[in-house]
This record gives structure tokens, C-alpha cells and sequence, in this order.
């Protein structure tokens, strides 16, 4: 007892037509699709570059053919070497960071150590002058002062 849809066609835009269902009975609905229109509804022609390259199968035993296949092999050997070399290379540029970055944490190291030294050594130095000089009496500014001003 269900209807079955009848597809009602109408014409598009850029001479593509749409494809109207009505809904069953059972309330499903199908999606429109799209269809190429007639021979005289006005469409676009497709570019060489975009139509389908195998319009015609080629014959495996073909000289073209064969032709074809060493071309390609050859280009996937070139891509697959290249691809190789380039990842070797940037392991090999890997490598030489890691080891110029060691380098460079152990001459951190060394200058730490260093400055923490020197550190140390101007602290003593600097307490060891304040240790050695004696405060200044005024008894000895003020005759001083005297003796300067006859």
C-alpha cells in the first residue's frame, strides 16, 4: 500500500536539472540528485586537463606502455632517493645541534663555576678591606683641621 515516488525533473541552474521525489508513504524522503541536462540545456564543456586520462586503455604490451612505466619508475626511484637523502641530512643536522648544544651546556658549566669563584673571591677581598680600615675619630679630623688652617 505504499506510493511509490515519482521522480518530476526541473530544469536547473548552468543547465544541470534536479531530480524531485516525493516522500513515500512510509515518510522516508530521497535526497535530490543531480543530473546532467539535455544536449541543448547550455552546459559548460569540460578542459582537456580535467577529462579522465584513461579514455582509451593503453595495451600492456605496448611499446607506449612500457614507455610509460620506465618513465615512472624512474621518477619513483628519483622521488624515493631524494625523499631518503633529505631525511639522512636532517639527521645528520640533528646530530650536530645535539652535539654543539653539549658543548655549549658544558662551557655553561665551566663559566658557572667560574664566576661563582670570582664571586667568592671579591666577597673575601671586599669583607677583608672592611675588616682592615678603622673608623676616623673626630679628635683626629679636628686636629688635623688645626694644624692645616696656621
Amino acid at each position: 500500500m505504499s506510493k511509490i515516488a515519482q521522480p518530476a525533473s526541473t530544469p536547473g541552474v548552468n543547465g544541470i536539472s534536479v531530480i524531485h521525489t516525493q516522500a513515500h508513504a512510509s515518510g522516508l524522503q530521497q535526497v535530490p540528485q543531480l543530473v546532467p541536462a539535455g544536449a541543448g540545456g547550455g552546459g559548460k564543456a569540460v578542459p582537456p586537463s580535467k577529462q579522465s586520462k584513461k579514455s582509451s586503455p593503453m595495451d600492456r604490451n605496448s611499446d607506449e606502455y612500457r614507455q610509460r612505466r620506465e618513465r615512472n619508475n624512474m621518477a619513483v626511484k628519483k622521488s624515493r632517493l631524494k625523499s631518503k637523502q633529505k631525511a639522512q641530512d636532517t639527521l645528520q643536522r640533528v646530530n650536530q645541534l645535539k652535539e654543539e648544544n653539549e658543548r655549549l651546556e658544558a662551557k655553561i658549566k665551566l663559566l658557572t663555576k667560574e664566576l661563582s669563584v670570582l664571586k667568592d673571591l671579591f666577597l673575601e677581598h671586599a669583607h677583608n678591606l672592611a675588616d682592615n680600615v678603622q673608623p676616623i675619630s673626630t679628635e683626629n679630623m679636628t686636629t688635623n683641621s688645626d694644624n692645616t688652617g696656621q
